[in-house]
């Protein structure tokens, strides 16, 4: 009888000892709820804010995003569209800065891409959206081709493309239509690409990634956007542009590699245009 209370005794610590661990396991493995960050009012703000991701940011130097943003008059409360978003470099200051009063729209690839590398930027596009839920709930993803619908007519306050003109050529013009379309009068159109050499001879396919900056400016004139002003902010007067692989060949791509790779590190990002056109308004009939 005096072993059976000791063995019932021991069975009753166990069992006590048994749910308490099961307890403090149950709370451990509670997920942690993070209060939601707040939304930037400011370009400054958005480009200082947690919202981006730190790798990203050791590329301002040579995307200046505060002075390219202010220099295309981006407020909070527009309606803004980016032109293929990529990986989502500019998307991170844009998405959160549009939250609150304006409206973010990411024109990419398509959500039903069958291209491996297209499928992999829509997921680090998707994933940063769901990790912010503040911004991915208002933020907006459609696809985009040269002929694509990216808004309704008229709908859009600015649109943003940054460093994919290449990408569309030879159907540029198509593009630069697209664009006027969405775009309410009195709308901008903010361009940044990779400068071709003046001097160099046209290639309307533009297989090094450079583009004449010329032929973009005759080519959004000839689709009806005034060009209000040039910057230098993103120029780079170390590329000389005449690269084995190109403008992949300079970072952040560095397609050769190790080759030479101090020296691509030196020249930098690529010498890059930077335009300011408006979609004019009509002028009312007399």
């Amino acid at each position: 009888m005096k072993n059976f209370k000791i063995l019932f005794s021991l069975l009753a610590v166990s069992s006590t000892l048994f749910f308490s661990l099961t307890s403090c396991s149950q709370k451990e493995v509670k997920p942690e709820v993070k209060p939601a960050l707040a939304l930037p009012t400011t370009v400054e703000d958005a480009v200082k804010s947690s919202f981006r991701t730190p790798e990203n940011t050791k590329r301002d130097q040579y995307r200046h995003p505060v002075e390219t943003l202010n220099f295309f008059g981006i407020k909070p409360e527009m309606t803004v569209v980016e032109i293929s978003p990529g990986a989502g470099w500019y998307m991170e200051i844009l998405a959160p800065l549009l939250s609150s009063r304006g409206q973010y729209i990411g024109a990419g690839f398509p959500r039903d891409t069958t291209v491996d590398f297209q499928k992999e930027l829509n997921s680090k596009i998707d994933a940063w959206l769901a990790k912010y839920p503040e911004v991915g709930a208002k933020a907006k993803i459609v696809s985009f081709s040269p002929t694509t619908e990216i808004a309704p007519a008229e709908s859009v306050d600015m649109v943003l493309t940054f460093r994919n003109i290449h990408n569309w050529m030879p159907k540029e013009k198509e593009a630069f239509k697209t664009f006027f379309k969405a775009l309410k009068p009195g709308g901008i159109l903010g361009v940044v690409e990779h400068r071709a050499d003046p001097k160099a001879k046209f290639d309307p396919k533009a297989k090094n990634g450079y583009v004449s900056e010329k032929h973009v400016i005759k080519i959004a004139k000839s689709v009806g956007f005034k060009l209000e002003e040039k910057s230098e902010i993103n120029a780079n007067p170390k590329d000389t542009k005449n690269y084995p692989e190109g403008v992949w060949t300079l970072p952040p791509t560095l397609r050769l590699k190790d080759v030479d790779k101090e020296k691509y590190l030196a020249i930098g990002e690529s010498d890059r245009m930077t335009l300011r056109f408006v979609k004019p308004v009509k002028k009312a009939k007399k």
